[in-house]
């Protein structure tokens, strides 16, 4: 008898700090704030929707990394709390980090449910021609954009993240986000594209490839020259982008193959804010994006 009672005793004191982890569930209400318990040599992984494009966190007390549309947090001190920000293409999540605690209490995941929005019929509608195949080889081949850090972040009024790129036969389809951080609605439209010739790097390309560079990496190349890219079509999810939104872009290019890494710089219209004060875009900060393919 005693020795029933004591097995029990272990197993319910081993079932216990399971029942108090939690995974929790989560919409994309961009007005909620999530708070997140953590603990110390644990991680905590937050799963969205969509693609990750930037995390920003405001203490380096929580070492924060993301891939694809995981984000992993995780503590690196003790009492400390900060709070922490989520952006995809099409959503912004926001987190409270509350101090590491006990890890019977901690949040061991946060999953985002997939948003399912059935299809508007149209009424007396000719059958749409089979695009499937065609969408399902984009999915596939497409290859995702990560974007490099950067130590020093200059404040721009208007920033542009590269998502990913699908490139076949010598076109290259890019989609791409725009975050207006001004204070009037930012009129974008389809972006120059030029490809830089006889760059020159501090470190290799080729540990660059399929990456979106920083404010740093890009203050530091130096090129020849720069050819137009022809740009063969563009698109984009709404204009003009309001204060404090974003909207997602796709533009479509032809660009010859190559065995080497090349770099194309994005160039976007000025802020109307920009324009009127009369400085220069030196002055004001181009809006630009870097991309080594």
């Amino acid at each position: 008898m005693k020795r029933v009672l004591l097995t029990f005793a272990v197993l319910a004191a081993a079932l216990i700090p399971a029942v108090a982890q939690t995974i929790e569930s989560q919409t994309t209400d961009r007005t909620r704030i999530v708070h997140l318990k953590t603990a110390l040599n644990h991680l905590t992984v937050i799963e969205v929707a969509d693609p990750v494009l930037q995390v920003a966190t405001g203490s380096p007390s929580f070492k924060v990394e993301w891939r694809e549309n995981k984000v992993f947090v995780q503590p690196t001190e003790v009492g400390a709390a900060t709070n922490l920000f989520i952006w995809t293409a099409n959503q912004r999540l926001n987190y409270e980090l509350e101090p590491a605690g006990p890890v019977t209490d901690m949040n061991f995941a946060v999953d985002q449910a997939p948003v399912h929005v059935d299809p508007v019929k149209p009424v007396n509608a000719a059958p749409a021609a089979p695009t499937l195949p065609a969408i399902t080889e984009l999915l596939l081949a497409g290859k995702p954009i990560r974007l490099l850090p950067s130590k020093q972040r200059a404040a721009k009024p208007v920033e542009v993240w590269i998502s990913d790129l699908y490139e076949k036969d010598g076109r290259l389809l890019i989609r791409y986000a725009v975050r207006n951080h001004g204070t009037e609605p930012y009129t974008v439209d389809t972006p120059l594209v030029y490809q830089l010739d006889g760059v020159r790097s501090p470190q290799s390309l080729y540990n660059l490839v399929n990456s979106q560079l920083g404010d740093e990496q890009a203050a530091k190349l130096k090129a020849k020259q720069q050819t137009p890219v022809k740009v063969l079509d563009g698109q984009m999810q709404s204009a003009p982008i309001a204060p404090g939104e974003e909207a997602v872009g796709v533009v479509a290019l032809q660009v010859a193959s190559s065995t080497h890494p090349t770099i194309l710089r994005f160039q976007f219209p000025s802020p109307k804010s920009s324009s009127e004060s009369g400085l220069s875009d030196s002055q004001q900060g181009q809006i630009a994006a870097f991309l080594v393919r």
